[in-house]
């Protein structure tokens, strides 16, 4: 392991571990050019910290994220293949889970040739957000995010039909909550960006949260599924805190309306694992992700 020191603010220096391979993003952009749409003052300023107590491998969480970014993580020349994959750290929209859930997510996917990119969107919830509702900044930041990706397809040498988006818990949320609203933008357009298509490609959830209503049995109006949504990849924990039932009533939508699908429910897990190893056959899933990916020709 190396330390490194991370700001959180007010309250000073907070010394962490992460792993020694941790690497760095190739390019970090902007999501907006100006000011956020919508975005209050008093926020506080963006914190970073890196693990709790006892915590081996620590997490770094991140919080108060006021100026949404893209962390992109390309492969090497030699083996991208064109698809790229727009990443949702989980953290309850609270905080960001940005490595456990994010860069190494994204690192991971350099291994299949596949550009990684960490959206790094606006967390925690704003005051004026309606109670029980989930965050609209952050629907905002990912389709914004999803749209300024393929306007880079070029520069970047991807394939605009190849183009993911991937979340974890309540990342996962925000990325069903994108594929089944990209028809319409939840902002006033600004620029040629927002004119370019924001439907992703092909969407993966890993333990999704508040996909459900409360009785368990139907996916919540915010998550309209129709033939035009994209397909999809799912893995979930049976003994998951947060229930498995937010992943199978999206296969099930999915399959009502005749979209292509794959749905994992394993026996044991947890939450919030990641894709780090484990003793429980859950942290199998990346392969099954890479199988799925390879099946449907996104990674060759």
């Amino acid at each position: 392991m190396r330390y490194f020191i991370v700001w959180i603010g007010a309250f000073g220096l907070l010394v962490g571990a992460v792993p020694a391979d941790a690497g760095e993003p190739s390019q970090v952009l902007n999501v907006w050019p100006a000011t956020a749409p919508g975005e209050p003052s008093g926020i506080g300023e963006e914190t970073a910290v890196v693990g709790r107590p006892g915590e081996d491998p620590p997490t770094t969480r991140i919080s108060n994220v006021t100026v949404p970014t893209l962390s992109v993580y390309r492969p090497a020349e030699d083996k991208a293949n064109g698809t790229a994959v727009v990443i949702c750290p989980g953290g309850a929209y609270s905080i960001l889970a940005w490595d456990k859930e994010g860069t190494e997510i994204a690192e991971w996917l350099n291994t299949l040739g596949v550009t990684g990119i960490v959206l790094k969107y606006r967390v925690p919830r704003r005051n004026g957000d309606p109670k029980g509702e989930p965050p609209v900044a952050a629907l905002q930041d990912a389709q914004r995010a999803l749209r300024l990706v393929r306007s880079k397809a070029a520069e970047w040498k991807l394939d605009p039909e190849k183009i993911g988006l991937m979340g974890f818990s309540a990342g996962g949320h925000l990325a069903a909550w994108t594929s089944t609203n990209h028809e319409s933008l939840s902002y006033p357009a600004i620029d040629d960006i927002d004119k370019v298509g924001g439907r992703p490609d092909f969407t993966v959830l890993i333990y999704p949260a508040y996909l459900v209503t409360p009785e368990l049995t139907a996916l919540t109006p915010l998550i309209a599924v129709n033939e035009q949504t994209p397909p999809a990849f799912l893995a979930h924990a049976y003994d998951d805190g947060v229930p498995a039932d937010n992943s199978v009533q999206y296969f099930l939508a999915l399959k009502r309306a005749k979209v292509n699908a794959e749905l994992h429910i394993y026996p044991s897990g947890g939450h919030g694992y990641g894709m780090r190893p484990g003793p429980h056959t859950v942290s199998s899933w990346p392969k099954r992700l890479e199988d799925w990916l390879r099946t449907r020709s996104w990674v060759k």
